[in-house]
């Protein structure tokens, strides 16, 4: 009898080889972990064919490590507890836990790890000599001889560290195809101009180029067309090239009147020597005029480009003649990032959206010359494959006007970035209408401001938003205490599957220690940030507390501590900032927690923790009180 009509058929009648290839085709975490509770061959068979794995939890307790992931040859070690602390110093001897990691996971090729000194990077690095992709580390290349791919984006280095290194090591810096020095930090120096050529010299095979440079004319070093055109020649196999300036990264406005040394004829000449380029960003921070000849040749000479971000350059279309000109021309384009553009018009942008067809994702950034209409029209053009959208910085769109113009899409948009600005909500006509299928939103605010309004912009019926981020950015030293006493978190509950947050504060500046009269100190502003979380469904919570500048702490407070034990749904809880051990202790007082931890991940790092911080003993106790068995978790 045919299996499609025997009714005796079960789903383990499958041959393992297709049930094993079944499995391997899913890599959500939590899928993956759903389907191993279905009987004991379902876990043998996920633990079998799971190729990545993330360890969380402190080091100390070896004896919870998991030997049944043989498989795995992605593993990230950056979040084992206590964070911040050098990996293998709990133990009297590290050689020994370094070997009990190997024999655990003994198909590692890519390693995500934090160290602070060198000896874990020795040891970890000769378990896995097949190593091919490592992120956060450097002096790796005695141990690595097969790596191709090195990210040292979030490993703090100074810039001129890194040249010797590679020309050391000219054979592996010859098999690598992808280098991430791309640094997040805005207090971090860019490379200089003879630092990158002395780099990509030594590694012309890379495919995938990510580093932050020196744009500015005034500096030494800084990024000429000589760089640019030298740069091409030395790794002609790029597909990927994001060059961005150190100033990119902080929230500073961008300086619209110096010129970069770069011109239009050279930006041709370099575009035509990298052919294979997939993927471009140029974030120069500086003005980069008349570019719309340069552009052009994109289409010609990059023809698989597919992604392109554009930082200060003007002229990137006229929009004046048809057919499109500029980077309208580039067809095949299916993101565009543009920044700071000043000569960005609504003409323009309605040419892009004839010229690149294909857009799906699309982002402007301080383009003030573009109005709300113009906006739609783009939408309008774009509204079958347009479903990743970014408002930002636009004098004329703001938080309703961003909506508004976004209506043609509303029922097919993803992910939505806008500005909270809220000086015209009153007296304008809101859009209270369904966006079924917005998944993802993403909001900028000012220090002072309030969220309530934004259900009254028009996004008060979004019910697929799973996931919110929330950037609060201003200097709360030159604000009056707050005139009411929430922010507005709990006017989030309009939507039902929201279950993920982040709340970056880290934008936010004021007085951590006595406030001078008149002032209000960062604890009075942590309670008006964080006050409503309690009446919240959030399941994952990624907390950056704000900053005092002048005495270097980020710190988390009583108000805060007291309000995220209240949120009866957390179960991951993420601060990225420093803590008193006995405010910690208050979160134990939340029954559904199952995951804390407390990240010191921003530059400058404390030069010395206080006696009342968060150590390694202070971290443990409280995580063994986290984990402890007397503490019932409901699930």
């Amino acid at each position: 009898m045919a299996a499609g009509t025997s009714s005796n058929v079960h789903l383990h009648d499958i041959p393992d080889v297709i049930l094993s290839n079944i499995f391997s085709l899913e890599t959500e975490t939590r899928t993956r972990n759903a389907m191993s509770l279905v009987c004991l061959k379902w876990l043998l068979l996920e633990r079998s064919t799971r190729k990545s794995l993330t360890l969380r939890g402190n080091i100390r307790n070896l004896f919870l490590l998991p030997t049944c992931f043989r498989a795995v040859t992605h593993l990230d070690l950056s979040f084992l507890s206590p964070w911040g602390y050098p990996l293998l110093d709990s133990f009297s001897n590290p050689l020994v836990l370094a070997q009990f990691l190997r024999h655990a996971f003994p198909s590692v090729v890519s390693l995500i790890v934090y160290v602070r000194n060198p000896l874990t990077l020795h040891l970890l690095a000769s378990q896995w000599p097949n190593l091919q992709h490592v992120k956060l580390v450097l002096p790796l290349f005695d141990h690595c001889p097969m790596l191709s791919s090195l990210d040292v984006s979030h490993f703090y280095c100074w810039t001129e560290d890194l040249p010797p290194v590679i020309q050391a090591y000219p054979s592996i810096a010859t098999s690598l195809s992808h280098l991430n020095i791309l640094k997040h930090d805005s207090s971090t120096d860019g490379f200089k101009s003879h630092q990158l050529l002395s780099i990509t010299a030594c590694c012309p095979n890379l495919r995938k180029l990510l580093a932050t440079c020196i744009f500015n004319p005034r500096f030494i070093g800084f990024i000429s067309d000589q760089t640019l055109l030298t740069l091409a020649l030395n790794c002609p196999l790029l597909s990927l090239l994001h060059l961005a300036d150190s100033t990119s990264m902080s929230n500073v406005r961008p300086n619209l009147i110096e010129d970069a040394s770069i011109s239009f004829a050279a930006l041709g000449d370099v575009f035509s020597k990298l052919p294979l380029l997939e993927e471009l960003v140029l974030d120069v921070c500086h003005n980069v005029k008349h570019t719309w000849p340069a552009l052009e040749l994109l289409n010609t000479k990059c023809p698989m480009l597919k992604s392109l971000r554009l930082g200060q350059f003007q002229g990137i279309c006229r929009g004046i003649a048809s057919p499109p000109d500029g980077v309208a021309l580039c067809q095949a384009l299916e993101s565009l990032s543009i920044k700071n553009c000043t000569d960005l018009t609504d003409k323009a942008l309605i040419a892009i959206s004839h010229g690149c067809h294909r857009l799906s994702k699309f982002e402007v950034l301080g383009c003030n010359q573009l109005t709300r209409k113009g906006m739609w029209e783009f939408t309008h053009n774009l509204r079958k494959t347009l479903v990743d959208v970014k408002i930002s910085y636009c004098k004329n769109l703001n938080a309703v006007s961003s909506l508004q113009a976004l209506e043609p899409i509303r029922d097919r948009i993803v992910k939505l970035h806008i500005d909270c600005v809220w000086a015209s909500i009153i007296g304008e006509e809101k859009s209270l209408k369904n966006w079924s299928k917005l998944k993802y939103l993403s909001l900028w605010i000012a220090v002072g401001e309030l969220l309530n309004p934004l259900s009254l912009s028009g996004l008060n019926d979004c019910p697929s938003l799973e996931e919110i981020q929330i950037k609060i950015q201003g200097d709360c030293r030159d604000q009056p205490k707050p005139f009411m006493a929430a922010f507005g978190l709990s006017s989030l509950t309009c939507y039902p599957n929201l279950t993920r947050m982040i709340l970056d504060c880290s934008g936010v500046t004021g007085y951590a220690l006595t406030a001078p009269v008149g002032h209000t100190d960062l604890s009075l502003w942590e309670r008006f940030f964080l006050s409503g979380i309690q009446d919240s469904t959030l399941n994952e919570l990624n907390y950056w507390t704000a900053q005092d500048v002048d005495v270097n702490q980020r710190c988390l407070f009583l108000p805060a501590a007291g309000l995220l034990a209240q949120c009866g749904s957390l179960r991951k809880l993420f601060i990225h900032g420093t803590a008193n051990e006995h405010l910690m202790m208050f979160l134990l007082g939340n029954p559904t927690l199952r995951d804390v931890q407390l990240r010191e991940d921003y530059y400058p790092a404390p030069d010395n923790d206080t006696i009342t911080e968060m150590r390694v003993g202070s971290c443990c106790r409280f995580e063994d009180a986290l984990n402890s068995s007397s503490r019932h978790v409901p699930d």
